[in-house]
């Protein structure tokens, strides 16, 4: 069977083990790409867009860069 080009939420926070709520709010908070489909307006990812996101954040990693928000958590 082929790989599905568009996740749903649940898939990606079970691919990113995280919760529901925590792979919403990274689409949000638009680090993570998204769209919305159907009446419902239910969100989908696209299998490459995740795979940008999570080597974006080994980039971060690599980098020792610290995201905006944990850098203001600091900084309080």
């Amino acid at each position: 069977m082929p790989t599905p080009r568009f996740l749903t939420l649940d898939d990606v926070a079970e691919i990113l083990n995280v919760s529901w709520s925590q792979a919403y709010a990274l689409v949000r908070r638009k680090e993570l790409i998204a769209i919305q489909i159907g009446g419902r307006g239910q969100w989908r990812v696209e299998t490459d867009e995740l795979e940008r996101f999570i080597q974006q954040k080994y980039a971060e990693a690599r980098a020792g860069s610290v995201p905006d928000e944990a850098a203001a958590t600091k900084a309080e």
